[in-house]
């Protein structure tokens, strides 16, 4: 057997038959490359079927649960199109009417006032509210609440006083449920549909926003009044006042349920929506004894101030490594150019406000099918090597971007050049959307334990603020004084991304959340994360046989 098994699989191994392949397909067994012995085994005797009325109700629940992140991915598709706005501009007073949009000083303001409420005030409450006694759902209400009031406000707004205000609250609001939601989402899905639920789920709301967002912003920019802007900034409401209205009718995290100690609770859950209604389904059986084997009755959870569980141990310090990790690239790897996309259009030699526009909103529907496609092959790929090859994917298409625009772009009046870069930057959109779209939702939330899950996201919220700050308080900045020569910084880091994705990123595809507590317990993270065995599944009088294939360790 590999080095790298898992303990789980060791307790397997000593329960089962070791067979060459040739006899184990001789007697009619199933022969399987699995990284989980046991999960395969409980996933080959419990098969879920995906139109059942109880798979219906759980998409139904994740829907709710994922109105969360449609606030959050709504928030930079409208800031992106009313700053394409000229009567946006003009009512606050923002430089940029001559440039295609909003950038300088003002602008940083306005788009980074969001990430300094996250980081500063969201990362204090997101946590203990998310692992208090209200649970997932509490965290998600309040969260949801507060967005509600800082969407009216800034829908509202009647002078930049305002406008700051509401995009403070709105971030406060966002920052909570980027912590509850995910976290709820990923424990309630089916560790065999996780990828590729969570992922589907995500994107089909997240770039549904995105585009009625878009969609209605070349609409209303037509418009001379302030309703232009105002119209847009007001679909905020709509994911918010749906999560707050329904989120108390959702079932509890099992996963919640066991660190509250309600493991009955949580067997109903289980059974429910993990086990076609059988609480003795394998599958159930096996959640149920590693939720136990894993969430601490006494942990830091159970302690509102104290985050040391993130890194008192070199099991946690490699999790939060990888949390970090996602939250500073997630930002950091040219996306955080969208916020300004009308800016980049204007610079690669569209004039026209209109026609900005438009691209935007080209834009957010080639990115919707890139996630789309990332998401459907995420459970067969695997996390890691659409991390890898996505990021490195992203600083390919920047480099030509950068290119084109250097050399067609502003006034030099080759619209051929021109549009190559504006093809280009669609290419980006597209290619980073495949990898991160899907990862930003997957890889956190299954990195970081369950007793340290909901603070562990708090401090990816941190994260993610703090690297949205620094991109959209910079990048106005920065596009005002050097123009397409910003493009260069995001291309350097992507190749930094690329190094430290090869050497530190683990694969969490195949496997429980609380069997990856065996992969970060390893010397080698890394490489216990790719190894995979062969085992031989073979029924006998209604019982499921299983017995490890020798020397079939890859």
């Amino acid at each position: 057997h590999s080095p790298q098994s898992s303990s789980s699989d060791e307790k397997h191994d000593d329960d089962h038959h070791v067979v060459p392949t040739a006899v184990a397909e001789k007697e009619g067994a199933k022969v399987l490359e699995v990284k989980n012995a046991d999960l395969a085994v409980a996933l080959t005797s419990t098969s879920l079927d995906p139109l059942s009325w109880a798979s219906i109700q759980l998409y139904l629940i994740l829907v709710v649960a994922f109105m969360g992140s449609m606030s959050n991915g709504f928030d930079g598709q409208v800031m992106g199109a009313v700053n394409g706005m000229n009567q946006y501009l003009n009512y606050f007073g923002i430089s940029g009417t001559d440039a295609g949009g909003g950038v300088g000083t003002a602008t940083a303001l306005i788009f980074g006032i969001v990430t300094a409420a996250g980081s500063i005030v969201g990362v204090l409450l997101a946590g203990p509210l998310t692992d208090g006694r209200l649970g997932r759902r509490g965290g998600m209400f309040t969260g949801a609440m507060i967005i509600l009031v800082g969407a009216i406000v800034i829908t509202t707004a009647r002078d930049r006083s305002y406008l700051l205000a509401g995009r403070f609250v709105l971030g406060l609001g966002v920052s909570i449920t980027a912590t509850a939601c995910p976290s709820y989402v990923v424990e309630m899905a089916p560790p065999q549909w996780r990828g590729r639920l969570t992922g589907l789920i995500y994107i089909a709301f997240y770039y549904a926003g995105s585009m009625l967002c878009t969609g209605i912003s070349i609409a209303t920019a037509r418009l001379s009044s302030t309703t232009s802007w105002r119209a847009p900034l007001a679909i905020q409401i709509v994911p918010a006042g749906i999560l707050v209205t329904f989120v108390w009718f959702l079932p509890e995290s099992p996963r919640w349920y066991v660190s509250a100690g309600k493991t009955d609770k949580a067997a109903e859950v289980l059974a429910k929506y993990h086990g076609n209604g059988d609480v003795n389904a394998p599958l159930v059986q096996l959640e149920l004894r590693e939720f136990e084997e894993s969430i601490k009755l006494d942990a830091s959870d159970k302690r509102w101030w104290d985050y040391s569980e993130l890194v008192n141990t070199a099991n946690a310090r490699y999790r939060t490594l990888m949390m970090l990790m996602m939250g500073f690239f997630g930002q950091w790897s040219g996306n955080g150019l969208g916020y300004f996309l009308t800016v980049l259009f204007k610079n690669a030699g569209v004039e026209s406000q209109e026609r900005r526009l438009v691209l935007n909103f080209v834009n957010t529907i080639v990115s919707a099918i890139g996630a789309s496609i990332g998401t459907s092959l995420c459970d067969t790929v695997g996390r890691r090597t659409m991390w890898f090859w996505g990021t490195f994917a992203s600083a390919s298409t920047l480099i030509i971007v950068t290119v084109c625009t250097a050399l067609f772009g502003e006034n030099d009046g080759n619209p051929a050049g021109a549009n190559a870069a504006i093809a280009f930057i669609f290419l980006f959109g597209f290619v980073f959307s495949f990898a991160y779209t899907p990862l930003q939702a997957l890889v956190p939330t299954e990195c970081l334990a369950n007793n340290t899950r909901a603070k562990g996201m708090a401090m990816y919220s941190l994260a993610v603020s703090c690297a949205g700050l620094v991109g959209n308080y910079a990048g106005p900045i920065a596009l005002q004084n050097i123009g397409w020569k910003y493009y260069i910084v995001y291309v350097c880091w992507d190749i930094f991304e690329c190094t430290m994705i090869w050497f530190f990123a683990v694969e969490t595809r195949g496997r429980t959340l609380e069997e990856l507590n065996d992969i970060f317990e390893s010397p080698n993270p890394v490489k216990a994360s790719l190894a995979k065995k062969k085992i031989a599944v073979m029924e006998k009088g209604g019982q499921v046989e299983v017995m490890d294939v020798e020397n079939e360790v890859v």
